[in-house]
């Protein structure tokens, strides 16, 4: 078994061109906003970051190398949480009744329009 190599933001960015895998998440509200992430991968991924953050003053090459990956996987799991959104609302879409959808897909809606305002004021204010 070949082991993959890990994901850094300029593969990312090349295979963002090619399309986006779908993943499932189901992520919670935090302070006011609409969370990203469930709480389980917050934790793990701010772990992650420690780990590559206390490796910097002994390999500081290796340190900003696992970064890049680190963000870069970060990244592409943003890229997975929005498209399986995206691949719910439209199978839900699929099927059903035109009233039952319409009335059923509103909330859904509501809820995923409200995530990506979220994101997207989080984004700007980078």
């Amino acid at each position: 078994m070949t082991q993959e190599q890990p994901l850094n933001t300029a593969d990312l960015a090349a295979r963002m061109k090619g399309g986006v895998a779908n993943g499932k998440s189901e992520a919670p509200a935090v302070e006011g906003r609409v969370s990203l992430f469930p709480d389980n991968e917050l934790n793990d991924n701010r772990r992650r970051w420690h780990d590559v953050q206390s490796g910097f003053v002994d390999d500081p090459r290796t340190a900003v190398r696992q970064a890049d990956e680190l963000v870069a996987s970060v990244m592409a799991r943003l890229a997975q949480v929005f498209a399986d959104e995206r691949g719910k609302l439209e199978h839900e879409w699929d099927k059903g009744d035109s009233v039952a959808r319409s009335e059923s897909s509103t909330e859904d809606l509501r809820l995923a329009f409200q995530r990506y305002r979220s994101f997207f004021d989080r984004l700007l204010s980078v």
